[in-house]
């Protein structure tokens, strides 16, 4: 009887734990990329942070300073080259939209003479830009969340850089694993997050500077503007950059540059398509040789989930469920599991 006590006791005081963790969850959900982002940027810091400040002797506090410098302009960096790049361009389309219309139906004219497929019509692109004008609360609704967790971000992350090692001890005796396995959780994690928070946005950047290139070599007006949306495109699963070049293309047959629309498909198809490839078997081998099946549906499962931190975080969720079943294995194996029909002897 003492011991079905005990198990009750144990049972509703992990039902507590798990209630209370719920309703945090739930509550905190909103703030949940911002803590997400300060694990990120802990993790890549971590080891220059503790040489700098164990072996060269500089100050906790002032270097945890430097390193959230050093990312604030790393992050908003392209958030300022967005701001530059496309806001100009909106205030153009907003200003003058009758000359979006007239294009727009030019355009959709050559492409239904060539192929008797009509794209565009007035009432379609009409309606497109309502939504847009519409989702215009929502964007600066979801700019105001991205700053508070920015802020978020940048405070827990100096604090997790100045009493790191202390928190590194306590997760360690808190989490119930054997050590070997809290060494793959770690080992895991950690190459996870390196591969996918640099490897990523590295891959978006050649992407995007490949693709202002050959947009530049072919005659693309506002080349930068569309090599930053492509790298941005490259982001996206399964359709990536075609969602920039493949219209591109077919704007320079629209517009009778068929050779320039022949070599940009061309140079899309060899080399753009292609780069992605050569980088993750090149510079991202170096950095963390993730399987890109893992990525794909990493990013798919994490963009639902986290938002544009779901890139990095949604990768490391598959990781970690197989990772998890590993350890389960190790954790209980047959020696260690009693079987359902044990018979004493």
């Amino acid at each position: 009887m003492t011991g079905f006590n005990n198990r009750l006791r144990q049972i509703m005081l992990l039902a507590l734990i798990i209630l209370i963790g719920v309703l945090m969850l739930k509550h905190f959900y909103v703030f949940l990329p911002g803590v997400l982002g300060a694990i990120t940027l802990y993790i890549l810091s971590r080891k220059s942070y503790l040489k700098l400040t164990e072996k060269r002797k500089w100050s906790p506090g002032w270097t945890a300073l430097l390193y959230i410098l050093a990312y604030t302009i790393l992050i908003c960096l392209p958030v300022y080259l967005a701001v530059v790049l496309v806001t100009p361009k909106l205030v153009a389309l907003f200003n003058n939209p009758v000359q979006l219309l007239v294009a727009v139906k030019s355009f959709s004219q050559k492409i239904q003479e060539a192929t008797g497929i009509e794209f565009f019509n007035t009432e379609a692109l009409k309606n497109a830009t309502k939504q847009i004008a519409g989702s215009l609360p929502l964007f600066l609704s979801g700019t105001a969340n991205f700053i508070t967790n920015l802020i978020l971000m940048f405070f827990v992350l100096y604090y997790m850089l100045v009493h790191g090692i202390e928190m590194e001890k306590y997760l360690n005796d808190f989490i119930p694993l054997k050590e070997k396995n809290r060494a793959m959780l770690s080992a895991e994690t950690d190459i996870m997050i390196r591969a996918n928070a640099i490897g990523i946005p590295l891959l978006a950047l050649i992407q995007g500077l490949v693709g202002a290139l050959g947009y530049a070599i072919f005659g693309v007006g506002d080349f930068a503007l569309w090599g930053f949306l492509t790298g941005v495109a490259s982001l996206i699963p399964i359709i990536g950059t075609g969602l920039i070049w493949v219209p591109l293309t077919v704007y320079l047959f629209a517009i009778d540059h068929v050779w320039q629309g022949v070599g940009l498909g061309i140079y899309s198809l060899v080399v753009l398509t292609n780069i992605d490839y050569v980088a993750r078997i090149t510079v991202l081998r170096k950095i963390g040789n993730v399987h890109p099946v893992i990525t794909i549906f990493g990013v798919i499962v994490g963009l639902s989930m986290f938002g544009f931190l779901g890139l990095v975080f949604g990768p490391l969720l598959i990781t970690y469920f197989i990772v998890l079943i590993r350890i389960y294995r190790n954790e209980f194996n047959a020696e260690s599991i009693i079987p359902l029909h044990h018979k004493s002897e």
